[in-house]
């Protein structure tokens, strides 16, 4: 069919390029390179665009024996995880030295980020996960809001082959144990899978530090004839988080837990109506319902504030429409509409020595977009060229762009983008009232980008290096004023640059290296209300939380007969933070660490026979290294995890 010989035409007939990771080389040499969609929104092999992407395979995450996305994620450069404290706690993102909500955060196409940005990494598991794309750079003109200095999306795993039925268990450090079970198989026009996880634990901490966290991923794909898809996606959690602990770490509480309950939902429909043009169709849902629940210690627990109670429903559903042109001479036009409605509703209430109190919102907002893209790709030079205008019922129109290009010789590759993103408010930023007065008339947060890039693959590709340069500048940053009523102001501005360098490589067959460094530098141009050396903002500081320096360095052995060896190092620079027990805040400096986690997955029975039995072991932390990744809330010691898999 004309439309299979148009995509590799357009996509394939590149540059010699290797595979996205040298582990993907390492299954299978002889392959074609896997394709990426998160930077285009239509397959292209990463070594074709111009864009930094890393591509993590689900399989290699399964054989690492990493069961959450924020673990898997350490190893992306450029990116730095923090967790507040055990398994459960409260985890942020922070990419190329943006704020913790600049990353859009997918799940097969459908945002999951809070209406703002903001977006817990706690609860999110690699189950039933084929493979998590992470683009660095900005990505407003395609995915809009949030998607300011990147993207990670979470692509569901399509079934393949007759019906495969497998379960398994772990258990380990901590009283924690986890068992999942799942479905998966194809026939000639269908893929489907489906798999249900539960992982519980004690927690880290001395008392009241469970958490409990139930998993459901489904993927359903039909084809009902060579010019038409259709693809249902689910992803669903239930978790329950007790936590001990104050706002700075201290150990105060027996009896305060959260909620946490998410459902999305995305269904994808495209059809060739001619044979180069494509119309496709994405309806998205998204619904979080989450609580928090702080009773009265005890009949003395009287003073202060000593007891809490809320209820939140988010809510973001959309629907986006867009249209494919694909060329003779290797050029793809994009043209889509966008449509979102964002809802909250939340109740808190609280009880002090001074009296209860309560408040409430029921609030909503709607976006709606319009987008193109220009896509080419001819001889070893591909550029994409983008733009998007968002029409928000509080902020107004916001206009985005993208451009990039790539040229690819002789096994190098030289690239540069340039990108305008935004972020929008929050909607307490927008509608709180009563003690803190939210501002309608606030400005999106926003970001001007560029990187530019150089790659070079050797040894008959089975040695990929990169180097990338990037700089950002953030501006209206919005903070928070004791003073200023409305509370909040688009006042701050930030600044990150930084390099990132990069080596994979495939000695010999089944045996894959890889390394990457990242230097940050950060800066705070105008602190806006802040002043003193405990803000958040200190004009010529660092952005807290940031480190200058990040190096990560991972190694995967599938040569040794039914068995899989992997060991992954990180090490994390000394970081800026606040210690907020104190008032006003006092700044502390969080010491470096390094991180060795090692782990092996044994076939003793192999899966292709009728029946597979599988080991395995993970140790995270071997060397038992002290550290925190926010102040007050020590990370894990070390923790070991044994298990094992059956599929018939």
């Amino acid at each position: 069919m004309k439309r299979k010989n148009v995509l590799i035409g357009v996509f394939v007939a590149t540059t010699g390029l290797p595979t996205a990771t040298a582990a993907q080389q390492a299954q299978d040499t002889t392959r074609l390179e896997n394709l990426t969609i998160t930077a285009t929104r239509i397959p292209v092999p990463a070594s074709a665009l111009a864009s930094s992407i890393t591509v993590l395979q689900g399989v290699d995450l399964e054989a690492q024996g990493i069961r959450s996305v924020l673990d898997a994620l350490r190893s992306v450069p450029g990116l730095n995880i923090v967790q507040g404290g055990s398994f459960g706690a409260a985890t942020s993102l922070f990419l190329r030295g943006g704020e913790s909500d600049y990353v859009q955060v997918l799940v097969d196409g459908v945002p999951v980020n809070n209406p703002g940005g903001s977006y817990n990494f706690a609860n999110l598991t690699t189950t039933n996960v084929e493979r998590i794309e992470i683009l660095r750079g900005p990505a407003s003109v395609l995915y809009g809001s949030d998607a300011t200095v990147g993207v990670v999306q979470i692509i569901t795993k399509r079934g393949e082959g007759p019906m495969r039925v497998s379960a398994g268990g772990n258990a380990g450090s901590y009283g924690s144990a986890g068992l999942d079970a799942n479905v998966s198989g194809a026939t000639d026009r269908m893929n489907y899978s489906l798999a249900i996880e539960r992982f519980f634990t004690n927690g880290s901490y001395d008392f009241n530090n469970d958490f409990d966290n139930a998993v459901v991923s489904g993927r359903f794909d039909v084809r009902p004839n060579d010019a038409t898809d259709l693809s249902f996606t689910l992803r669903y959690h239930d978790s329950e988080f007790h936590f001990p602990t104050d706002g700075s770490g201290n150990l105060v509480d027996r009896n305060a837990f959260s909620l946490d309950e998410a459902t999305t939902i995305g269904v994808e429909a495209g059809r060739f109506l001619t044979s180069n043009v494509e119309a496709r169709v994405l309806l998205a849902s998204n619904v979080v319902s989450r609580g928090t629940n702080d009773a009265q210690d005890d009949p003395s627990d009287t003073q202060g504030f000593f007891a809490f109670q809320s209820i939140q429903d988010l809510s973001r559903q959309s629907v986006d429409l867009r249209t494919n042109v694909y060329l003779d001479n290797g050029i793809v036009l994009t043209a889509g509409a966008q449509l979102e409605q964002q809802k909250e509703r939340s109740f808190n209430e609280s009880e002090s020595e001074f009296g209860p109190s309560n408040s409430s919102t029921d609030v909503k907002r709607s976006n709606q977009a319009y987008y193109a893209q220009f896509l080419a790709n001819v001889e070893g030079f591909s550029a994409i060229v983008g733009g998007r205008l968002d029409d928000n019922q509080e902020f107004g129109t916001f206009a985005t762009y993208r451009a990039a290009a790539a040229y690819t010789v002789a096994g190098t590759k030289l690239r540069a983008s340039v990108g305008r993103s935004f972020k929008a408010p929050t909607f307490f930023e927008n509608f709180a009232t009563g003690f803190v007065v939210g501002n309608p008339d606030l400005n999106p947060e926003r970001s001007l980008s560029w990187e530019v890039g150089l790659e070079q693959t050797l040894a008959e590709g089975r040695l990929t290096l990169q180097g990338t340069y990037f700089d950002q500048g953030f501006e209206d940053l919005i903070q928070f004023s004791f003073t200023e009523v409305p509370n909040y102001k688009n006042i701050a501005e930030a600044k990150a640059s930084g390099v990132e360098v990069e080596v994979n490589f495939v000695p010999v067959a089944d045996f894959v290296v890889g390394a990457n460094y990242t230097y940050l530098d950060t800066e705070v141009i105008d602190a806006g209300f802040d002043s003193g050396d405990g803000a958040t903002f200190v004009a010529g500081a660092r952005l807290l939380r940031r480190p200058t320096t990040t190096f990560n360095a991972t190694a995967m052995y599938r040569g040794w007969d039914r068995g899989v060896f992997s060991a992954a190092v990180h090490h994390v620079g000394d970081r800026d933070d606040r210690d907020f027990a104190t008032f006003p805040a006092t700044p502390v400096l969080l010491p470096a660490y390094t991180h060795l986690d090692l782990a092996v997955q044994i076939e003793l029975l192999p899966e292709g026979t009728e029946t597979g039995l599988m080991a395995t072991l993970r140790v995270e932390n071997v060397l038992g290294q002290e550290y925190t990744e926010a102040f007050g809330f020590p990370a894990r010691g070390r923790t070991i995890f044994v298990g094992g898999r059956v599929s018939r």
